[in-house]
This record gives C-alpha cells, sequence and structure tokens, in this order.
C-alpha cells in the first residue's frame, strides 16, 4: 500500500473532523414555520384555520440569538422570542403552549439546538366579527 491509502483510510477523531455552524435567521425561520404549524394544529374547528387578519401579516416572526452551551459537546443554545397574532376570543394560554412545544420540537429536532427559553408574545388579537376600525358592542 502506498502512503495515501493509509492516511485515507485512517479514521479522524470526531473533534479533528469540524463542525456545522447553522445562522441564526435559519433557526429564526425554522422557529416562525413551527409556529405557524402549531397556530393552524390549535386552532378551534370553528376558527378558520391559519386565518391571518385581512391584509399583509408578518407574523408568526421570530428572532434569535445563539450562543455556546455550558456542557461542553453539546451544542448550542438558541434563545427565541416568537411573537404571534391570535384570533379572540380563543384559549391564548393553550396557543401559546402549543406554540412554545412545537418550536421547541422543531429546533431541537432539526438544528439540534437546546432551547431553554422560548417566549411567545401575542402581539394582537382580531376578530372577524370587528369591522374595519369599528368596535363591538
Amino acid at each position: 500500500m502506498n502512503d495515501a491509502s493509509e492516511v485515507a483510510a485512517a479514521p479522524v477523531p470526531p473533534a479533528e473532523r469540524g463542525a456545522t455552524r447553522i445562522a441564526e435567521r435559519v433557526v429564526a425561520k425554522l422557529a416562525a414555520q413551527a409556529a405557524r404549524e402549531a397556530l393552524r394544529e390549535s386552532a378551534a374547528p370553528s376558527d378558520s384555520p391559519a386565518a391571518p387578519r385581512a391584509g399583509s401579516s408578518r407574523y408568526p416572526e421570530a428572532h434569535v440569538s445563539l450562543r455556546g452551551s455550558a456542557v461542553p459537546g453539546s451544542g448550542e443554545v438558541a434563545d427565541i422570542r416568537v411573537g404571534v397574532e391570535l384570533d379572540y376570543p380563543t384559549d391564548i394560554g393553550a396557543r401559546c403552549r402549543a406554540v412554545r412545544t412545537r418550536v421547541e420540537t422543531r429546533v431541537r429536532d432539526l438544528a439540534g439546538m437546546q432551547t431553554p427559553g422560548i417566549e411567545v408574545d401575542v402581539v394582537a388579537l382580531y376578530s372577524e366579527h370587528l369591522t374595519a376600525g369599528g368596535r363591538v358592542r
């Protein structure tokens, strides 16, 4: 055998192979998509699934910051804040829990990141009973 085939056959230790880095914007897109899925699934049967307010809505919107884990070798930690719009009336707590659970699962499964604290902000509540700018009594 020549020296080149011996070098190619030798296994490289994991620490020397390198690492895959996932950008914050990619994790934010994963989180926003997971939030959309959760809102669609947690909508009440009478609600129109994933019915955003008329017009162009930018929600759900996610903001992510990544940091190293305190435990060596366990990967990065993602701090995630997701903004959502919800129809009203609805069980706000249950819908936020569904978003938090789905985002945590999808980011862990797809990006391999820990998500110790996911914040869900309800940025708007809307109702189909409201007219453009009017109030319901």
